[in-house]
C-alpha cells in the first residue's frame, strides 16, 4: 500500500545577515498592490498597520530599489505603490517556491514506504 508523502517548509530570502522577504512579506507587498494602501494591505491579512510599516522600511532600506513608494493624495488621503522592484520581488518569491516545490516533491517521489 502507497502512502502519500506530504511536506511543508517556510524559508527566508536573506540579504547579508537581515531577513529579506518571506512569505508574510510578500503576501503584505501583494496586499498594498491590490488596496493601494500598507494600512489596508496589512489589515487584510491580520497584521497590524505598525509592524507592517515596519517591514516595509525593513525591506526598503535593504533592497537595491524601494519595494514599496508611499504616496499622498487620492480619495484617503495617504496610499503606497508596490513599484516594479516590488512586483519583480514578488514575482522572483514564487519562482524560487516553485524550484523548491518541484525539488523536494522528486525528493519525496525517491523514498520507499
Amino acid at each position: 500500500m502507497s502512502k502519500e508523502i506530504n511536506t511543508r517548509f517556510r524559508y527566508w530570502i536573506d540579504k547579508g545577515e537581515k531577513p529579506y522577504l518571506g512569505l508574510g512579506r510578500v503576501l503584505l507587498l501583494e496586499n498594498i498592490l491590490e488596496h493601494g494602501s500598507i494600512t489596508k494591505g496589512a489589515a487584510a491579512i491580520d497584521m497590524s498597520y505598525r509592524k507592517a510599516w515596519q517591514l516595509v522600511e525593513d525591506m526598503n532600506k535593504i533592497s537595491e530599489h524601494p519595494l514599496v513608494e508611499k504616496r499622498l493624495g487620492g480619495k484617503t488621503g495617504g496610499g503606497a505603490v508596490v513599484t516594479e522592484a516590488g512586483k519583480e520581488a514578488i514575482r522572483k518569491y514564487y519562482e524560487l517556491q516553485k524550484k523548491i516545490e518541484d525539488f523536494i516533491s522528486k525528493q519525496t517521489q525517491e523514498f520507499n514506504f
